[in-house]
């Protein structure tokens, strides 16, 4: 699997802008916390315990990445508070290195994978359908041939958007309309995917929570009958967040890794909140990759997460 050894520079201002928000408020919060100190001492740490909660790092992970800071403190000695920043950045990065966080480039796929077959799951309202189509956008653009399923049967909107982006991107969409089984759409779109050589297969799915067994039922016989047309299907179930959601999104991570096996997750709206800390608990706490962020509107704005990248432009400036 090969990837581009650059992360451009339109999409390094992008990451910045998107992360913006984040770094305002934690930054101003810790500039407040080290006010007339001059060494981290047990006070300051307090505060930076507080300030990492309160940016929905997670309480779990905060923990973790304190009693890091506390380790390093007692073992150096001394350690000032205009080291805090240095120090902090880097178990950050050691963190998300742990916890299975890639540092891919671009958007790839494998090569001995044809087609490819990502189930996309995910409540209403997080960006789903609006992450399928940019992730469509972005596999197209490489020249990768893409096919949507609408297997969000539940509701007509579902479909009626997913069609929409579909005719934005110019990518066929395999769809049967509300109240069709989402099984049978997967099937079709496998089958369709497999007759025209396709590259790549995305399957929208219900986003339900209010009953975990319908929901797990549902994904597994989505599954099951995928693999009726390729065998090793789904090669991805990317599960979808709000990142602005913070502490909400940790919960419906558990939900959904609950009723199905979640490969890989996508935290949109990064732009729009402060809460941006949320990729750091999440990744720590699930231990699962975070694949793609969404920082901004345009259809460029989905963006492979490169942990290197992340944790520069959140400790930049």
């Amino acid at each position: 699997m090969g990837i581009f050894s650059f992360f451009s520079k339109d999409k390094k201002e992008s990451l910045d802008k998107g992360l913006e928000k984040t770094k305002e408020g934690f930054f101003s919060k810790l500039a407040k916390a080290v006010v007339g100190k001059s060494e981290v001492d047990a006070e300051v740490l307090d505060n930076l315990e507080e300030i990492l909660i309160s940016s929905d790092v997670g309480v779990e992970t905060t923990i973790k990445i304190i009693k890091r800071i506390e380790d390093r403190v007692s073992k150096d000695k001394y350690v000032g508070t205009a080291q805090l920043n240095g120090i902090l950045k880097e178990e950050i990065a050691s963190l998300l290195t742990e916890n299975n966080s890639t540092d891919e480039i671009d958007f790839v796929v494998p090569e001995n994978k044809k087609p490819y077959v990502i189930m996309v799951v995910g409540v209403n309202g997080v960006g789903k359908t609006t992450t399928i189509g940019k992730l469509s956008y972005a596999f197209k653009q490489r020249g990768k041939n893409v096919i949507l399923g609408a297997a969000d049967t539940f509701r007509a909107a579902a479909v009626d958007q997913l069609t929409i982006w579909s005719e934005r991107v110019g990518v066929p969409i395999i769809s049967q309309g509300m109240g069709a089984d989402p099984a049978s759409v997967a099937f079709d779109t496998l089958s369709s995917a497999v007759s025209r050589g396709s590259d790549v297969v995305i399957i929208d799915t219900a986003g339900r929570l209010h009953n975990k067994v319908n929901l797990m039922n549902e994904l597994t016989k989505i599954k099951m009958v995928m693999k009726k047309v390729v065998p090793d299907a789904p090669h991805e179930v990317l599960l979808v967040l709000d990142a602005s959601t913070g502490q909400n999104a940790i919960e419906q991570c558990k939900q959904f890794t609950a009723a199905t096996e979640v490969t890989a997750l996508a935290l949109t709206k990064l732009d729009g909140t402060a809460k941006g800390g949320v990729v750091i608990g999440i990744s720590d706490q699930f231990k699962i990759p975070v694949r793609y962020i969404g920082v901004g509107e345009k259809l460029e704005d989905l963006q492979v997460f490169n942990r290197t990248e992340f944790v520069d432009s959140l400790f930049k400036g």
